[in-house]
């Protein structure tokens, strides 16, 4: 039997064997569903049809390998679970700075005696430095926020960490990104399950901007992994992408097909990419994005600007574990300060009144020691996370500071839990009850921070 009976020469439907094949039997599928009565038995003929090598099947499909050009770049499509028609109430962005960020060279107090002998080389001084709340000082790096800075839409929460973290980077990554250790929370990222109580929404209620899914975002809600918009789409000729799509919708919908709801799903991810792809995105208000991490924010200020109603999102950073050559004052990491200040600048810049829906914050896996050891500084644990949000802040410097008197064995100590932190912040963006933060970090007892004004 042909699988396309008006095209005896089925190398005609597409650019190779494999996309002629796909879509033969896309046509043959349609022709066939009026008069099946049971969409199980013919899915079991057309794998044992498979399986003689007469097509390809669902599985593989749905598996993403075996088709080259036509297949959808990744098979986490299939896994999304949308409500086209539902609204979003914000954004939380989480960006990882991976290797351990020496938070005392961005924010620390200014002309500390402590800090002044046993880091000399790193300690921020009053008089070159922006000045922040409660006789803090911030890296002069950030000026490019100065702007946000002073609208307090930027603050800055030291001393945080959680008892649980050691000074590995693989189980520190791991706890941070996850809400705790694997054990406690069965593999998933916090934002993950954040995102599950946000209830549904559209393919892009959560993004992962990178070639990897974070961490943070692996779990049960079908996060949607992408370097950019322009790669969110089906291989090949262009002329054959939207039959190409138009095939597997067809494949996999119908009779009540158990993969319709997220094979619908994945193809209106691909047709809202496509729609905002194609136009020629200029940043608004002046904004110019750096390289590196700018790419990422502004693919996630095209999708908010867009209408794809993100919810959340995950961007990360390395170059922080700085055990030489750290260049606090000037040098590497200044440069990288550099980079996120102009990122997030540009970011805020582009989205104008829509950020007032958004907040971004960074942290890393763990802080480094007080004392620099050299020309860097070694594995610690309280360290400083950043908070830019359109939602105001309480002040520039938030949460509690002991002061540097008093060390945890060097490291400056946890005043601030990671995950309260954290938690607080998600529950400010959506207005989440104390219970549904708490079901987010299973193994905290969440304590709500003074953050927001």
């Amino acid at each position: 039997m042909l699988l396309h009976p008006e095209c005896p020469d089925l190398r005609t439907l597409g650019p190779t064997l494999g996309d002629a094949v796909l879509r033969a039997e896309a046509a043959a599928v349609e022709a066939e569903n009026a008069a099946v009565r049971d969409e199980w038995t013919r899915l079991t003929d057309a794998e044992e049809a498979a399986e003689e090598g007469r097509g390809v099947t669902r599985r593989t499909v749905l598996l993403g390998a075996g088709l080259g050009a036509t297949t959808l770049l990744t098979s986490q499509f299939l896994n999304v679970r949308a409500s086209f028609g539902a609204t979003g109430t914000g954004t939380l962005i989480h960006v990882f700075l991976f290797g351990g960020l020496d938070g005392l060279s961005l924010v620390a107090p200014a002309d500390d005696p402590v800090l002044t002998k046993v880091r000399p080389s790193f300690a921020l001084p009053a008089g070159g430095s922006i000045a922040l709340a409660r006789g803090f000082a911030l890296n002069r790096a950030f000026e490019p926020l100065k702007k946000y800075l002073d609208a307090g839409e930027l603050g800055f929460v030291p001393g945080v960490s959680d008892s649980r973290l050691s000074r590995s980077h693989f189980q520190c990554q791991d706890a941070c990104e996850l809400g705790g250790l694997p054990s406690e929370t069965q593999g998933r990222g916090w934002l993950d399950v954040l995102t599950e109580k946000l209830g549904t929404g559209t393919a892009f209620r959560s993004v992962g901007v990178g070639s990897t899914l974070r961490r943070s975002l692996v779990g049960t809600q079908g996060a949607l992994a992408l370097r950019n918009l322009g790669a969110l789409s089906i291989n090949g000729d262009e002329k054959f992408r939207q039959p190409t799509a138009d095939a597997i919708k067809t494949m996999f919908t119908g009779l009540d097909h158990p993969a319709a709801e997220s094979v619908e799903a994945a193809v209106g991810a691909l047709a809202t990419a496509k729609k905002i792809s194609e136009v020629n995105y200029t940043p608004a208000n002046g904004a110019t994005y750096p390289a590196g991490l700018g790419d990422g924010f502004k693919t996630l200020a095209q999708l908010i600007k867009g209408g794809a109603n993100v919810r959340t999102a995950a961007v990360s950073m390395g170059g922080f574990d700085t055990h030489s050559n750290q260049g606090t004052n000037g040098g590497h990491l200044f440069n990288q300060f550099t980079q996120i200040a102009q990122a997030l600048r540009a970011f805020f810049d582009d989205l104008g009144d829509a950020r007032k829906d958004v907040t971004v914050v960074l942290s890393s896996e763990f802080g480094r020691r007080v004392a620099q050891n050299g020309g860097g500084t070694d594995h610690g644990h309280g360290n400083v996370v950043t908070i830019l949000s359109g939602k105001k802040l309480k002040s520039s410097l938030l949460g509690e500071w002991g002061g540097l008197g008093t060390l945890d064995n060097g490291d400056v100590p946890e005043f601030n839990n990671m995950f309260d932190v954290f938690g607080t912040v998600a529950q400010a963006r959506f207005g989440l009850s104390a219970a549904e933060v708490s079901a987010v970090f299973p193994k905290r007892t969440f304590k709500p921070l003074p953050l927001f004004a």
